[in-house]
């Protein structure tokens, strides 16, 4: 069996994952470091949780260890497409080198631009980024990427799905021809392989499982949940998750919860937290310094349940996750063996669930197809609990279907007709047919009219006299009438 100290790495980088408590490489380790100690690019595949991240932390160590930085010229580049990714191999390359004078830098969103000048104005070894703050400091004038010796791109195919291939080509195009790349992801789409092959010069390949694969060390299943109604999707959703969070008991030590919308994510951790769980948000528009106060509340244990979107999915080494919860669907098959690499990691045990409504029956099939894989369908007591009073505030009051409006009149009935014996007796049958008006009753604010205010202002409590006994005859005449007549 291959040990690391079968690998040629420096003797302080040895003696640093001795005191990690690491002896034997992974399967990607053991074959990516060779050939990067060798000054060969590398392209690696491999499924996520397989410590990719030391298989070219490691060899970079070893091969910086000689020499010194200039100012604004780091030696090396290290490109993430999350803070939280990037965060994370700042913290191995702190694991592995502590033992070596190296100096680091960490370009990410959500911090202050004037810290990283300072760092990056003494120079520095190793160079950790996201490709927008990289290339924000390259267009302020605060960073030179001509001593590029050695740029390594990580979870290339998320940087795909996140829209920085533009990016990376331009990052690529910014470093010297004679650079070292090392490429890692887990899947290889087609405009990710146009990448490697015209970026990577003879690369070793390295492929260590099949792609897009999930870990066998996790046990998977899905429940089929049929609303009882389309309004009431979202609310059956949570109720099913608490009962599924509630089945597997004290065996659901901590948790990440995924669902497809930052929106979701709020109302989900929101709604766990009124039913007495222990959960908290993450997701891109939230702060960094929230993002990583969640995250270390989350790492040693004080966080039950980690409500996330995809920003979550890729590279986040959190070693003792029992649970995965898809609250929704990945609209890509891909993300789905991402989200659940998340458990099962370093060999353990972890469990993978998956919530199916109707309308994401054809996104789980992909998923399938994908991992060429049946995921087990898991009957639960009740698929659409009924919802409780609480949650059922949650929801908007169904519309009022309001009575169709007849058109038509109804018939107004003609008083009975007799002859009169004078002309003046003609309008008595019409003037009774005219039922009496009410009074209107006299609103205590009411103000009189503006006449009788003209006439006396002390006045203003007097009946206002109208047409009265002085109405004329002929207003009250019916329309027949007036033609006979």
């Amino acid at each position: 069996m291959t040990k690391f100290s079968d690998l040629n790495l420096n003797p302080k980088v040895l003696k640093a994952i001795e005191e990690a408590g690491y002896e034997t490489p992974t399967p990607i380790q053991e074959g990516a470091i060779p050939p990067a100690l060798e000054g060969r690019d590398v392209l690696g595949i491999a499924q996520t949780g397989t410590g990719k991240t030391a298989s070219f932390t490691l060899p970079m160590i070893t091969m910086l260890a000689r020499g010194r930085a200039r100012a604004r010229m780091p030696r090396s580049l290290v490109l993430c497409p999350t803070r939280e990714l990037a965060a994370q191999v700042a913290e191995n390359f702190d694991t592995y080198a502590k033992h070596v004078k190296l100096t680091k830098a960490l370009l990410i969103g959500g911090v202050s631009f004037k810290e990283q000048d300072q760092l990056i104005d003494k120079g520095v070894d190793v160079l950790i980024a996201t490709p927008g703050r990289l290339l924000d400091h390259f267009e302020r004038g605060k960073l030179l990427l001509t001593g590029v010796q050695i740029m390594v791109v990580d979870e290339a195919d998320r940087m795909l799905d996140m829209g920085f291939i533009p990016d990376i080509e331009r990052i690529f195009s910014l470093t010297p021809f004679t650079r070292q790349t090392l490429f890692f992801s887990a899947t290889m789409a087609t405009e990710i392989e146009r990448i490697t092959n015209t970026f990577l010069s003879a690369p070793a390949r390295i492929e260590v499982a099949r792609q897009a694969t999930a870990s066998e060390t996790i046990e998977q299943g899905a429940v089929f949940l049929k609303p009882s109604r389309r309004d009431r999707e979202a609310t059956e959703k949570r109720n099913m998750l608490r009962a599924i969070i509630e089945k597997e008991g004290e065996a659901c030590s901590n948790a990440i919860v995924f669902c497809n919308r930052k929106v979701d994510v709020d109302i989900v951790a929101k709604s766990l937290k009124k039913y007495g769980y222990n959960a908290e948000p993450i997701h891109g528009d939230l702060d960094q310094s929230q993002r990583t106060r969640t995250l270390d509340g989350f790492r040693s244990g004080s966080i039950r349940l980690l409500i996330a979107s995809d920003v979550a999915a890729r590279g986040l080494d959190i070693p003792a996750v029992s649970h995965v919860f898809n609250f929704d669907v990945p609209s890509h098959a891909e993300d789905y063996v991402h989200r659940i690499g998340r458990t099962g990691r370093a060999g353990r045990d972890g469990k993978a669930f998956t919530i199916v409504v109707p309308k994401d029956e054809k996104n789980f099939d992909a998923i399938e197809k994908l991992i060429q894989k049946e995921i087990p369908r898991i009957e639960m007591a009740g698929a659409a609990p009924a919802a409780s009073e609480d949650d059922a505030a949650e929801a908007p009051a169904p519309k009022r279907e309001r009575a169709p409006r007849s058109r038509t009149r109804k018939p107004v009935e003609k008083p009975a007709e007799r002859v009169a014996e004078t002309p003046s007796e003609a309008v008595e049958p019409v003037a009774a047919a005219q039922p009496e008006r009410a009074p209107r009753p006299e609103r205590e604010d009411s103000r009189p009219p503006r006449e009788s205010r003209r006439r006396d202002s002390g006045r203003r409590d007097e009946a206002v006299v109208g047409m009265g006994d002085h109405m004329p005859d002929f207003i009250a005449l019916s329309f027949d009438e007036r033609r006979t007549g």
